[in-house]
């Protein structure tokens, strides 16, 4: 993907869920890692270009976050309606956001480790990888714990949790289920385009 079609979605997005969002504060919470993730990405460009795949899986996270940010994730409207439509309880958008938190990173974790040199063998480096995105994710969750501590009713918002229960393990089944499919899905892609960037 172009750099300039990057930028121009990434903004366009950007833009948009910025204006008049259902929770600023939610709002700031969730783009900040799609701000800071765009920020490495151009602090890294010149010296470590990524393969192409990368910048749209990045892309793609970044929206799902801004899209998050602007509704909240229990908000999103699709998924009000697909709620309703399906007979469910809950608005799942939150559970494509803890899926894509599996699906992106494990990715980035293995092209890190095959251009870098950092751990041989297919099994070890899918393990690992896969483990990356499951601390990545449990991470994540303590993150929603201190601002639910911090600022009280503030986060719920936030935390989307919808009454359920079980929200924080089935946010990391479904970042647990994002990475092995990521991995496995893309594995041949990736290879071929880490091939084309060695030459």
């Amino acid at each position: 993907m172009k750099q300039g079609v990057w930028l121009t979605v990434f903004f366009a997005v950007l833009i948009w869920s910025g204006i008049e969002p259902k929770d600023p504060f939610t709002w700031l919470l969730e783009v900040l890692p799609a701000l800071l993730g765009a920020l490495v990405l151009a602090m890294t460009k010149s010296r470590f270009p990524l393969t192409s795949l990368l910048y749209v899986l990045i892309l793609l996270h970044c929206i799902i976050l801004m899209v998050g940010g602007h509704y909240t994730y229990a908000e999103v409207p699709f998924f009000d309606w697909l709620r309703d439509w399906t007979g469910g309880e809950r608005n799942n958008y939150d559970k494509v956001g803890h899926f894509a938190q599996g699906f992106i990173p494990v990715m980035i974790c293995r092209e890190l480790i095959l251009r870098k040199g950092l751990i041989f063998g297919q099994n070890w480096q899918c393990f690992f990888s896969v483990c990356f995105c499951l601390a990545f994710s449990a991470f994540y969750e303590l993150i929603e714990w201190w601002v639910a501590l911090l600022s009280g009713e503030d986060a719920e918002a936030f935390l989307g949790t919808q009454g359920y229960v079980w929200d924080t393990q089935s946010d990391m089944a479904w970042a647990l289920s994002g990475a092995l499919i990521g991995w496995f899905s893309l594995k041949a892609l990736h290879d071929k385009q880490l091939r084309q960037l060695r030459t």
